[in-house]
């Protein structure tokens, strides 16, 4: 257990990097064989943040699974190759170096494929700097499901009480709310109300918010309560 005996939880994509113009991007390319293409607001709500086999149902139904899986492999491999230089999310590395100061533990929760999660995280200079890295895919089941951040919690040796997590989609922050953890919705894509609707508790733009830094002291400081959970 941490000293701090708190945890933090974080998606990736979007979260701790904006990609959202790349994994656009690579679907659209892939649509293009298919003269097809989504619009950036179906991205956002549909696409953005969901298990990869079900994007390609929601993409290819007529497709067979085999084909959906090999057309989901390219995506990736699209996205992958338009990757040239990260750059974290404003209050992403002073956030790390508190926890780090604090022995507070991290976890990454991302519906990501293993590939792009672990190529993400080298190029942000990150990949050292976690506990733990949770993939959807690798588990029953990905987000919006809670079982990515409750597996989070439990190999981190955490509390849903005692934990913060940070969300940029839909289905992320309706996975980390429904684990009970106080979810802070990343206002990289979407509007605040779309990510309070969806189960956020708060709504903050990066990691330089005051409210995040109010309630990691208040963390810290054991002043958390049951109503200030809520």
């Amino acid at each position: 257990m941490n000293s701090a005996d708190f945890t933090l939880l974080f998606d990736l994509d979007g979260t701790l990097v904006d990609t959202d113009i790349l994994h656009f991007g690579a679907y659209q390319t892939l649509l293009a064989d298919y003269q097809r293409s989504i619009t950036m607001q179906t991205y956002k709500q549909r696409i953005m943040g969901a298990p990869n086999d079900a994007i390609m149902l929601e993409l290819f139904p007529e497709l067979p699974q085999d084909a959906r899986r090999r057309l989901s492999e390219h995506k990736e491999e699209l996205f992958r190759a338009a990757i040239m230089e990260l750059e974290p999310m404003p209050g992403v590395l002073a956030l790390f170096e508190w926890a780090e100061a604090r022995h507070v533990p991290i976890a990454v929760v991302t519906n990501a494929p293993r590939a792009n999660a672990e190529l993400m995280l080298k190029g942000l200079g990150l990949a050292k700097r976690i506990n733990t890295l949770v993939i959807g895919e690798e588990l029953p089941r990905g987000k919006p499901d809670p079982l990515p951040y409750l597996t989070g919690l439990q190999r981190l040796g955490g509390r849903a009480e005692r934990a913060l997590a940070f969300e940029d989609s839909l289905s992320g922050v309706r996975a980390a709310s429904a684990a009970g953890i106080h979810t802070f919705g990343i206002g990289t894509s979407l509007p605040e109300a779309a990510l309070l609707g969806a189960g956020a508790h708060e709504a903050i733009n990066d990691f330089t918010a005051v409210a995040l830094w109010r309630r990691l002291n208040a963390l810290e400081l054991g002043t958390v309560t049951e109503a200030s959970r809520a």
